[in-house]
């Protein structure tokens, strides 16, 4: 693998063109290993077609992101559950 990443605040400009919120505050946790974090400690892989998100714990993607000239596509199956914090 890779060490050329950059930590999950590369999404905050990206995913603010879909959620009203940041989303990197907001917790995930991981398919593969259970671990749960904060979206900004994702280790985002910026040098593909699109944005790549893995768990720093077992390297599982956990979020893909691809945006085209009229639509986004997200892809969390990666992640079991996002955790949103409220007011």
């Amino acid at each position: 693998m890779i060490d050329d990443y950059e930590d999950g605040n590369a999404l905050a400009g990206p995913l603010s063109e879909i959620f009203t919120f940041d989303v990197t505050t907001a917790d995930t946790r991981c398919a593969g290993c259970g671990r749960t974090g904060p979206v900004a400690d994702l280790r985002v892989y910026t040098h593909a077609p699109g944005l790549v998100a893995r768990c720093p714990g077992c390297e599982g993607v956990v979020l893909r992101m691809v945006r085209t000239p009229t639509a986004a596509w997200l892809d969390l199956r990666g992640s079991v559950a996002l955790r949103i914090p409220l007011g």
